[in-house]
């Protein structure tokens, strides 16, 4: 009798384990495949969070992922604009959107752990890819071209990672971070050229801007205060900046620049250490130009706390350019030849 009853024990213990296995596996991602004339937006409907995403072909969509964990995977594949009517973000390629007020910038709740990688996007008015309230997005190894004012920007996000993209005619920056007092962003190894800006942080905090390439545009890298808030705690090493010649007008933002490869606008507690910061020459008469640029605001907040050294920074008009305001700024030493003022360079 105890021989049964055991027996039946052991066999109603196997059944519920292959039931909770049916249901792990139940629970596994799954692979969505989006062929050329097929909708990505129809897959990312169909799809549960942490699903993953083929995309193949070229598209002519807008595409909004508000499911966390979604994963978008481009195989030769590129995203342009539709004829009709745009996302909730406005005019922009991809666009990982959480439960934001985008007035006010107030967020209720993050997408979370979306990921785009391996496509190209073109021609899209504002953004090619950008990030509304997110957390962790993940946008890397893509190519986004002449996407109106930032290829790739996030807003009123954190944890965002842009690596390893190529990015270029942006008319206001590259790659941007605003609108995140807590941004904890990463930035690393893109190549941005041929924008006003390669890389942009405006009223934002936190992050690491490390061994990417920001070459002839206006200005390579940039932070900018009072516009509307502060701008720093970053840690920018690593990274080549240089030919960024070209000439950008004024804004309300930034005065008329050109020849800038690393500008500290009112910014505080960055750090600049091991870049090679060249050949940043104003292409015409410019209001601000230098391989580092340490100056107010425009409306006026200081520099503060900001360290550069450990950099080689040669070749510019000047080296090295402090209005000489604000505290606590560490400018030296650097492998340079020309400042204003004079002696920031040793020798």
């Amino acid at each position: 009798m105890k021989r049964i009853v055991l027996m039946t024990m052991v066999a109603a213990l196997v059944a519920l384990s292959l039931v909770v296995f049916a249901g792990f596996a139940s629970a596994k991602p799954k692979g969505h495949v989006v062929h050329p004339g097929e909708s990505i937006q129809k897959a990312i409907k169909a799809a549960d969070p942490g699903d993953s995403i083929l995309v193949r072909g070229v598209h002519r969509e807008t595409v909004v992922i508000r499911k966390d964990g979604i994963t978008l995977v481009g195989d030769k594949a590129v995203l342009k604009p539709p004829n009709g009517p745009t996302s909730p973000c406005g005019p922009a390629g991809f666009c990982a959107l959480g439960d934001v007020n985008l007035q006010t910038g107030e967020v209720s709740k993050y997408v979370e752990d979306v990921t785009i990688t391996g496509f190209t996007v073109r021609n899209f008015r504002d953004f090619g890819i950008v990030a509304f309230g997110a957390r962790d997005a993940k946008f890397i190894k893509n190519r986004a071209f002449n996407n109106g004012e930032y290829e790739i920007t996030s807003f009123f996000s954190t944890g965002t990672k842009v690596i390893s993209n190529v990015t270029s005619g942006a008319e206001d920056a590259a790659i941007y971070v605003g609108d995140s007092p807590h941004a904890n962003t990463t930035i690393a190894n893109n190549d941005t050229y041929d924008s006003a800006s390669g890389i942009l942080v405006r009223n934002s905090l936190h992050g690491r801007i490390t061994a990417n390439k920001a070459h002839n545009n206006c200005v390579g890298i940039i932070f900018l205060a009072d516009a509307p808030g502060p701008a720093g705690m970053f840690e920018v090493d690593g990274n080549t900046v240089q030919n960024n010649t070209r000439a950008c007008p004024a804004t309300a933002e930034a005065p008329r620049r050109s020849g800038v490869g690393i500008g500290l606008l009112g910014a505080r507690d960055v750090k600049i250490r091991g870049n090679k910061i060249l050949k940043n020459v104003p292409s015409g008469p410019p209001a601000l130009s230098g391989g580092v640029v340490v100056v107010r605001g425009v409306k006026g907040t200081v520099p503060k706390n900001n360290s550069v050294e450990g950099n080689v920074i040669l070749g510019n008009r000047p080296d090295i350019f402090w209005d000489k305001s604000g505290s606590g700024n560490r400018l030296k030493p650097n492998d340079c030849k020309t400042s204003k003022p004079g002696g920031l360079c040793k020798g």
